[in-house]
């Protein structure tokens, strides 16, 4: 809970439950957010765990781990985009 970005995705997953609550969601779309939020702070943790040990393995800069930490990030910013994406398709019809 120390990472920024694993507070801040704790924090979404609050108001996504929150807002989920108070839109009526069946069964399957509360599985398929629940899994969602599941995985995105899985990946979070999996990127900060990765991001420590190449900050374990090498104490200076290299252009490997670099390239290791953007593309671990580069991962979650994708999973995060696909779950943005999934939300407004469950949510959108049940407000407009």
């Amino acid at each position: 809970m120390k990472e920024q970005n694993v507070r801040f995705h704790f924090l979404s997953a609050i108001i996504v439950v929150i807002a989920a609550f108070f839109t009526g969601l069946s069964y399957i779309e509360w599985v398929v957010v629940i899994g969602l939020i599941g995985g995105m702070i899985a990946l979070e943790m999996v990127n900060s765990a990765l991001e420590r040990v190449v900050d374990l393995v090498t104490g200076e800069f290299h252009p490997l781990a670099k390239q290791a930490k953007d593309i671990a990030a580069g991962a979650v910013l994708v999973f995060a985009l696909a779950s943005a994406i999934i939300g407004l398709l469950i949510f959108m019809p049940k407000w407009f």
